[in-house]
This record gives structure tokens, C-alpha cells and sequence, in this order.
């Protein structure tokens, strides 16, 4: 695979955020312990499936306090359309419990604290930050990995060493970048019959077809 030019770098940096700089999840919440919720939940499952299941847990659980208290069962039973959902049940209990005894109720609000609660891994954290914060970091889901690959940005294996490299690469207005990058991946740069004829990045395009993550 050929690799991108700093030149087509600097290019596909100012492309994505001339188009993508107001861009935002399409996960729907209100507060940041809503927001944990449904990017935990979002792992190996769509944004739409989750905001499917959240309003009537969201209703149920308004706040950590009743999370921390809440039936395992009952959980599951709100969230069993969603991938993982025994594990995901356990770990949002474990999660909201820490965040009532160790936070007083508020989620933490840096990437370090974030990863202390249960099923909070990395990505999340940083989803979670980019997201509420605007802070200057990237995360790499299926759709940013597949993109990264295709334009050239990226050859790494994982998507921890890809979040790297783009972070090496980009530097700066990575929020914009991650957000642009995963709407891109999602409705125009997709993994089957990618839509290349309304793609604004073709001329800088190094596979098109081959890269299928």
C-alpha cells in the first residue's frame, strides 16, 4: 500500500475539517453519565441500535446512584438487543458504583480517571472526551481504521497503534478529524460498494476497493 505524502497529509487534515468541524456524535445523551453509557454500550454496535435502548434506561437509571443500585436482570433485560450484553450489564453496574464511591456521582472528566471505571477502556475514554470535552485526541473505531488504511494515513495492525500514527500525523483539531473520519467511514467511505463517486477525497484515495475492514 502506498503511504500518504506529508503533502496529501496537510490536504486530507484541511479537507476533513472544512467539512467535518462542527461534527458530533449521533449518539443521543444530556449529560456526560449519559454519554458514558451510550458509548460503552456502542462497542460492536451501531449508534442507532443504542439510541434505541437508551431513552428507557436512561428513564429507569436517571443518575449513577440508581445504576450502582440497579438489578442486574433488569439491566439486561433493557439492553439485550444490544452485542455483549451480559458483560456490558455487569460492567455498567460496576461502573456507576465506582463513579458514586469514588467520584461522588460526577463522572471524571480526564482520560486517566475515565479508565478506572469498568468498561471504560481507551477508545471509550478518549470517545467520551473528544465528544464532551472537545479535547485534542483521536480514537480509532472499525470506520477510522478502515479510512486511515484507505487514504494512506495508516498500515498499522490495531487500532491502538493506528490512533498513534494519527495522532503523530495530525497533530492538531483531532476531535474534528475523529468525528469527520467516523461519518465519512460510516455513510460515504463504507467497508462493501464504498460510495467513491461522492467521496471528496478520491484524487488522494490509495485503495479503494482492497482495504474491506
Amino acid at each position: 500500500m502506498k503511504k500518504a505524502t506529508k503533502k496529501e497529509i496537510a490536504e486530507i487534515h484541511k479537507r476533513f475539517v472544512e467539512r467535518y468541524s462542527d461534527a458530533v456524535t449521533e449518539l443521543e445523551y444530556k449529560n456526560a453519565y449519559e454519554l458514558v453509557i451510550a458509548v460503552a454500550l456502542s462497542a460492536q454496535c451501531t449508534d442507532k441500535r443504542v439510541n434505541l435502548i437508551t431513552p428507557a434506561l436512561f428513564e429507569k437509571y436517571p443518575s449513577p446512584k440508581e445504576l450502582a443500585e440497579a438489578d442486574i436482570d433488569e439491566l439486561k433485560s433493557l439492553i439485550n438487543t444490544c452485542s455483549f450484553f451480559n458483560n456490558k450489564a455487569k460492567n455498567l453496574i460496576a461502573m456507576a458504583k465506582r463513579v458514586v464511591e469514588i467520584y461522588g456521582g460526577e463522572i471524571p472528566m480526564n482520560e486517566k480517571d475515565l479508565q478506572t471505571l469498568a468498561g471504560v477502556g481507551q477508545k471509550t475514554a478518549n470517545v467520551v472526551m473528544i465528544e464532551y470535552t472537545g479535547a485534542n485526541l483521536m480514537a480509532v473505531d472499525t470506520h477510522v481504521f478502515r479510512v486511515s488504511h484507505r487514504l494512506g494515513l495508516s498500515d498499522d495492525k490495531t487500532a491502538k497503534a493506528t490512533e498513534a500514527t494519527l495522532v503523530k500525523k495530525f497533530k492538531n483539531d483531532l476531535h474534528a478529524l475523529h468525528q469527520g473520519m467516523v461519518l465519512f467511514g460510516r455513510y460515504i467511505c463504507k467497508a462493501k460498494n464504498p460510495k467513491c463517486d461522492e467521496c471528496f477525497l478520491t484524487d488522494l484515495c490509495k485503495t479503494k476497493e482492497s482495504f474491506k475492514v
